[in-house]
């Protein structure tokens, strides 16, 4: 399938988790989590367009676009229980993407795990997209995502930036339109010196994310940046298959990737 990328077999998976890169990521962000999934979870990956093993085909800078072709794509995956992980931009998306889903008649995620960005209604929209290339390397440093390495490298920082712009474009200029709540709980996960994010806002309403759902909504913070989701990557995935079904963690057992 073109949007997605399976890391384990999911052949006797009972449960799905979804996740929704950040501006400028791709699929392989996820990939590392595979080794700390049991069989009964099946973890898949959104592939944007225009990165990695889609680069050529053009790269979406509309959330509408965007929605549109995922809702598209998705049906044959959601034939049993999922849950939805989005970072960053990848949050919005996922918020989205609940939404269309249900609209068209579809089922609702069982969870949704919203990463490193205030609530869509919320979140203070900027111009990045609109800059030259140093403010946007700027930015990329301050976050804390791209390696050095690769900014000073002048083809990799062409190739990046481009992504990386396109991608800005679509959040920045994205307008949520009002509506209905939803029914599934929201896990809110944060970084605890996470730059995007006032500290205090996340912990009295969950970022905004308790008014867009029915059920219940909780934070998670963990040490670290924009970016925390690497280092403690063990503590992330831990904590999602601890909220998807209890029964998933299974004594800290580490399960092996597939090749």
């Amino acid at each position: 399938m073109t949007w997605i990328r399976r890391w384990n077999s999911g052949a006797g998976a009972r449960i799905r988790l979804i996740c929704l890169p950040h501006a400028g990521g791709s699929a392989s962000f996820y990939r590392p989590w595979a080794a700390l999934l049991p069989p009964e979870a099946e973890l898949l990956g959104v592939q944007y367009p225009g990165r990695e093993d889609r680069l050529q085909d053009p790269m979406i800078d509309t959330m509408g676009e965007l929605v549109t072709a995922l809702a598209d794509a998705l049906p044959p995956l959601l034939d049993r229980p999922y849950a939805l992980f989005g970072h960053s931009m990848g949050s919005a998306v996922a918020w989205e993407l609940a939404h269309e889903l249900s609209r068209r008649g579809a089922p609702q995620p069982r969870r949704m795990f919203v990463s490193g960005r205030a609530a869509p209604h919320t979140a203070v929209a900027g111009d990045v997209h609109r800059r030259d290339d140093d403010v946007l390397c700027a930015e990329l440093r301050r976050l804390g995502g791209t390696s050095g390495e690769v900014l000073d490298d002048p083809g990799l920082r062409s190739l990046v930036l481009g992504i990386v712009r396109n991608d800005y474009r679509l959040i920045e200029t994205y307008r949520p339109d009002v509506r209905p709540l939803l029914d599934c709980p929201v896990h809110v996960l944060t970084g605890a010196d996470d730059p995007e994010l006032d500290r205090e806002r996340v912990l009295e309403r969950a970022g905004g994310w308790a008014d867009l759902t029915t059920a219940r909504t909780e934070v998670r913070t963990f040490p670290g940046d924009h970016f925390y989701l690497t280092p403690r990557r063990r503590e992330v995935v831990a904590t999602v298959l601890r909220r998807m079904d209890p029964s998933l963690i299974t004594g800290g057992q580490t399960w092996p990737s597939t090749p």
